[in-house]
C-alpha cells in the first residue's frame, strides 16, 4: 500500500546543484525516519542522509556541508538539496522509510517496514 517516489535527478556539471525529492503515498498517518541511499555500479549501498520524524539530521562524512536533508510532513515528502556536486556523488539515489503507520477501516492500524523508493539517476560531470 505505501509507496515511494523519487524525483529531480538528472545529470549536472560538477560544482552544480540538483534537488531531489521523494513522495510518500498510501493510507499514511505517521512517517518514522526517512533517509537517502546512494549506490553506484559495482559499489556497496551507502547511506547519504537521513532525518528522523522529529527532524533531528545526520550525513556521511562524504556529503557533510554540501547536502541538507528535510522533510516536510503535512506533505509527506522528504528532499535532499545537492550543492557542490562532484563526479564521486554519480549514483542512483533511493529514497527510505524504515516504517510506516497506515490506517484504513479494512486494515486497521498496520507498520509497513522498510519501504523503498524506485531511485532516480543523479550523474555529475567534470
Amino acid at each position: 500500500q505505501v509507496q515511494l517516489v523519487e524525483s529531480g535527478g538528472g545529470l549536472v556539471q560538477a560544482g552544480g546543484s540538483l534537488k531531489l525529492s521523494c513522495q510518500a503515498s498510501g493510507s499514511i498517518v505517521h512517517i518514522n525516519n526517512m533517509g537517502w541511499y546512494r549506490q553506484a555500479p559495482g559499489k556497496q549501498s551507502e547511506l547519504v542522509a537521513k532525518i528522523t520524524s522529529d527532524g533531528s539530521t545526520n550525513y556521511a562524512d562524504s556529503v557533510k556541508g554540501r547536502f541538507t536533508i528535510s522533510r516536510d510532513n503535512n506533505k509527506k515528502t522528504t528532499s535532499l538539496q545537492m550543492n557542490s556536486l562532484k563526479p564521486e556523488d554519480t549514483a542512483k539515489y533511493y529514497c527510505y522509510v524504515d516504517w510506516i503507520l497506515t490506517f484504513d477501516q479494512a486494515r486497521g492500524t498496520k507498520k509497513e517496514f522498510d519501504t523503498w523508493g524506485q531511485g532516480t539517476q543523479v550523474t555529475v560531470s567534470s
